[in-house]
């Protein structure tokens, strides 16, 4: 076992994991006030212009159940460090973005990179800390989950009352390689073991169709009149059909990219059902009041915020 970070450093590497926590979390909220006017820019719908929103949480929740593989195929230190650079260049994309179809691929490719930050920021504050004072380091990086959110929409309304809207996403590039620079000089010889583990190819196949049909059935849902509609009948068949496939899979494989086994703990089933009820609150009134405002109050993007 490695001897926990000290002094300087210890401040630094905190810093530098909260900021990727922060930075993450933030682009899940930031571009929510914002679609209107990307919208308006790119030519597009109300609704094509919500994909900016789905498409990067559908990434993100495909992305994530992976990072444990990943990060014991090829190093927590590197994945975390691969990841963050791909969120940058994803950023970059983003904001120079001149179609929707443009700019939902980038949010695709940006939520795919995102998703290892997050569990691998605390992952490796938490092995870097002394026993002592990991509370404290788990503390302060929670607070930044928590205040994320609150900045995201602020930071977006003035972005879109002031700037051009790609700067939403440009704001994490010099973020991006402060956080780059700080954890390879400080981390990098502190490189977690490599295990080679084969993947769960089956597993993850499955999931991507079943998150997958089922953001495109609820997303469509409204316009193509729900269950009257063929489509969302296949859509809901294929999610209903892989999704209870991938449970079966996944209690049976030796290696499951999402381990069903730990709901067998009661403690854990309760927080995953209640953290995911709070957040299915949040975000809903997150991403639809600031719509409701400006679609049909006419209120500036700023006002919602």
């Amino acid at each position: 076992m490695q001897k926990p970070i000290e002094g300087a450093a210890l401040g630094i590497i905190t810093l530098a994991l909260s900021l990727a926590t922060f930075m993450q979390v933030l682009d899940s909220t930031i571009a929510n006030v914002a679609i209107p006017t990307i919208s308006g820019d790119l030519g597009a719908s109300f609704s094509q212009g919500t994909w900016v929103i789905t498409s990067f949480g559908v990434a993100n929740a495909i992305s994530i159940p992976i990072t444990g593989w990943l990060a014991k195929r090829f190093g927590e230190v590197k994945l975390f460090l691969i990841s963050t650079a791909l969120f940058v260049l994803a950023s970059w994309l983003c904001g120079i973005s001149h179609s929707l179809e443009m700019l939902i691929l980038c949010r695709i490719f940006q939520g795919l990179a995102a998703g290892p930050i997050i569990p691998l920021s605390q992952s490796l504050l938490l092995n870097n800390y002394p026993p002592e004072k990991r509370g404290m380091a788990l503390a302060f990086w929670s607070m930044t989950v928590v205040v994320a959110p609150i900045f995201g929409p602020i930071l977006g309304g003035w972005i879109s009352d002031n700037l051009h809207w790609g700067w939403i996403f440009f704001i994490n590039v010099p973020i991006g390689l402060v956080i780059i620079g700080a954890s390879w000089k400080i981390l990098m010889p502190r490189e977690s073991k490599i295990q080679h583990q084969p993947i769960d190819t089956m597993g993850l196949i499955l999931l991507v169709l079943g998150v997958g049909c089922l953001q495109l059935m609820l997303d469509q849902g409204r316009e193509q009149d729900w269950f009257n509609s063929t489509e969302i009948i296949i859509l809901a068949v294929i999610s209903a059909v892989t999704l209870s496939a991938l449970v079966i899979w996944e209690l049976t494989d030796d290696n499951p990219v999402v381990d069903i086994s730990l709901f067998k703990q009661r403690n854990f089933t309760v927080g995953c059902l209640s953290t995911s009820l709070a957040f299915l609150i949040y975000l809903g009134s997150v991403v639809l009041i600031p719509l409701l405002l400006q679609q049909v109050l006419a209120t500036p993007p700023l006002g919602p915020a």
